[in-house]
């Protein structure tokens, strides 16, 4: 420590010029971890905040609830394994919706959920009872599009209307806000699609995306054999089946990946280089009896000291950042994440520095002291 810090203050500029490179480096790795978390929360956030457990698909669906179809039978096939209150039917379906009376388009993502159910996410203003008389909930980044309280949704596909009656917080999927309807709404607007179409689907049959359940592993197995054509899939799978995530995580965590890469390479040639430079303090050093375990131990604490410097300031702007980027921004770096991509971070600095504590190792102190003397 006392060797450590004493070569620190001596070399102030050197140092200085090592913590700023790796200060600008953690600050890029927590804003795009943070711009990636934000990315996958704003891509799936309805499924995600959703306490199903599984969700039942029609098979063949490859996963993404847009290609399934989920009769009302099977419902109840599913129900009669998980029980009637662990079982709710789930609708998905992307269309574009205008404001009564205006023509700017918005694209959203139309949720069939039971208003009462546990699938129905909390409001944050508003009511829902009216679901059911042509009511719907709309997430509040529609606000943001002169969306209000009373306001009328014209779905552009089948011309049906909405009033908005109430308002979420943070429900998305596929990058799109959610607008919740209630299985009336749901029946209807598929009812009219039908008819518009010629599929000529009977009235009023219930055809949903998925079931969403709450089950234990020995219910997912008897779900299995007894609702037929059907694949029980995870949460996480669902997530990561929707359109565009993986591609979307795969870049960013990529772009992460070698950021810590280069991190770790720049901290390794910067201190190998200095420690070439100090060849002969520490072949002197050793030759008065300093131990090669202290001396490696010295590097490794530098190493350690600029990491932690460079990650706390990097945490405070990041945080700055955070609070001054607008609310469409989809950035999330919760202290779990936090905490991991610090530990991360200095571990790839830790192992940067391997390269010195190896060079250190390797110095002979007769060797070193000749040719200083030379």
């Amino acid at each position: 420590m006392y060797l450590a810090l004493r070569e620190i203050r001596f070399a102030k500029a050197r140092y200085t010029l090592i913590a700023a490179i790796m200060l600008l480096i953690s600050f890029l790795v927590l804003f795009v971890t943070g711009l990636a978390q934000g990315l996958a929360y704003d891509n799936a956030a309805s499924i995600q905040n959703m306490p199903a457990t599984h969700f039942v698909l029609e098979q063949g669906s490859d996963h993404r609830f847009t290609r399934s179809q989920i009769s009302g039978e099977k419902l109840e096939q599913t129900r009669s394994v998980v029980g009637e209150t662990n079982a709710e039917p789930l609708g998905v379906q992307m269309t574009s919706v205008v404001l009564s009376g205006d023509i700017q388009k918005i694209d959203v993502a139309l949720l069939a959920v039971n208003p009462k159910g546990w699938l129905a996410p909390d409001l944050t203003m508003g009511v829902a009872e009216k679901q059911e008389t042509g009511g719907v909930v709309v997430d509040e980044k529609l606000a943001e599009h002169g969306v209000r309280l009373g306001s009328i949704l014209v779905d552009q596909a089948s011309g049906t209307r909405w009033t908005v009656t109430g308002f979420v917080k943070n429900e998305s999927f596929s990058h799109a806000p959610a607008v919740f309807l209630s299985k009336e709404e749901w029946m209807g607007l598929h009812s009219l699609s039908s008819a518009q179409s010629g599929s000529g689907s009977a009235e009023g049959q219930a055809v949903y995306n998925a079931v969403a359940v709450k089950a234990t592993e020995v219910q997912v197995s008897k779900l299995q054999s007894a609702v037929p054509n059907t694949e029980i899939i995870k949460k996480a799978d669902a997530v990561s089946a929707i359109p565009g995530y993986k591609e979307e995580q795969g870049s960013l965590l990529m772009m992460i990946a070698f950021l810590f890469v280069i991190s770790a390479f720049v901290l390794a040639v910067f201190f190998y280089v200095i420690t070439i430079q100090k060849t002969s303090q520490f072949g002197i050093l050793k030759a008065i009896g300093t131990r090669t375990a202290y001396l490696a131990g010295s590097v490794t604490l530098q190493v350690l000291l600029l990491s932690v410097f460079s990650l706390a300031v990097s945490i405070f702007l990041v945080k700055v950042l955070e609070m001054a980027l607008p609310g469409t921004m989809p950035f999330q770096l919760g202290a779990n994440m936090l905490a991991l991509t610090c530990a991360a971070f200095i571990a790839m600095s830790l192992a940067g520095s391997l390269f010195s504590v190896w060079k250190v190792a390797r110095i002979e102190a007769l060797d070193a002291i000749g040719r200083a003397a030379a």
